[in-house]
């Protein structure tokens, strides 16, 4: 590309990171989070908080790239995250305390209290409007986590709606719980079919934990309705062929979804997978993610999942 086109765009640059149970010490009121106390088998205290605080402010760091190339990212969601109390230490105490982040979240009513979040610069993007966006559970099945929804305009004047899940996970069963992602998925259609109504060419961005994979029928419903799966081939530079790693299989839950208009300015998509988040595996070989836990051993790593990051030309 000629130096003269190079100068003349404008970059977003979306990061989508499922923290691995980013939770405060103390304890919220109503909710089943006694795993993450100082008197609890983990022993989660202060220390291994600001720990894992800077942990994740130092992944997210490091996806900006290398040497002059470098830049904070433009947007950042983030997975399991649980109250404002976290969000603010996040961005204003941590590593990250110097990139001017400002953020939103959701409030809803999963059982743990682990909700989304959406990390912005408020130089790229210009928030609008947000809310969250509620699933209501089969029969029998607890609240799962809302999604959030956002809009703002970018650098290039656009309008850019940007909705961050963390669908239901398959703990009792893929199958068994297979309905409730559905549902998920029938919600994001139906919000954006809404946005389309509007406006046809609206420009729509999915990222998050949607505990399936690309071929699974939540991820394929989606497809079907104009949302087009960027990361679906993705991979790492580092040995990484998927965001999570399951006995010894890699594989892919987090997903970053875009409609055809935003699609046509993709410029890349990958997994971001620096040395420092991975390890050896030991037991089926090759190397994965260096999670926080092991089990109830504490690990002191990064989280159990690898981000993505998309880049997208906004103007030439």
């Amino acid at each position: 590309m000629p130096l003269l086109t190079l100068l003349l765009t404008s970059w977003l640059t979306l990061v989508e990171l499922n923290c691995e149970n980013l939770f405060d010490c103390l304890h919220d009121e109503g909710k089943n989070d006694y795993e993450y106390l100082p008197t609890s088998q983990r022993k989660w205290d202060h220390g291994k908080y600001w720990t894992k605080l800077n942990h994740v402010a130092q992944t997210l760091l490091s996806c900006g790239g290398e040497g002059d190339a470098w830049q904070l990212p433009d947007l950042v969601a983030l997975c399991e995250v649980e109250n404002d109390t976290v969000l603010n230490d996040l961005v204003k105490g941590s590593l990250l305390r110097n990139g001017g982040y400002e953020y939103v979240m959701t409030h809803s009513e999963d059982e743990r209290g682990i909700d989304v979040a959406l990390l912005f610069s408020p130089f790229s993007f210009r928030l609008l409007n947000h809310y969250a966006l509620r699933v209501e559970p089969p029969e029998g099945r607890h609240a799962t986590r809302d999604i959030l929804y956002t809009k703002g305009l970018v650098i290039s004047g656009d309008t850019l709606h940007v909705m961050v899940v963390h669908a239901p996970s398959r703990v009792d069963g893929e199958k068994q719980t297979r309905p409730y992602r559905m549902r998920v998925a029938e919600r994001i259609v139906g919000a954006v079919d809404s946005l389309r109504s509007v406006d046809p060419q609206a420009q729509v961005l999915l990222a998050g934990d949607f505990n399936d994979y690309a071929t699974d029928s939540a991820l394929v419903y989606l497809s079907r309705h104009g949302l087009a799966d960027v990361s679906e081939d993705a991979s790492g530079s580092h040995g990484a062929k998927g965001t999570y790693k399951y006995k010894g299989k890699w594989g892919s839950l987090d997903h970053i979804l875009v409609s055809l208009p935003l699609q046509e300015r993709l410029e890349s998509c990958y997994i971001h997978d620096s040395l420092f988040l991975l390890e050896d595996d030991e037991r089926y070989g090759g190397v994965q993610p260096k999670r926080n836990y092991v089990g109830m051993r504490y690990h002191r790593g990064y989280s159990d999942h690898l981000p993505l990051v998309a880049r997208f030309r906004l103007t030439e």
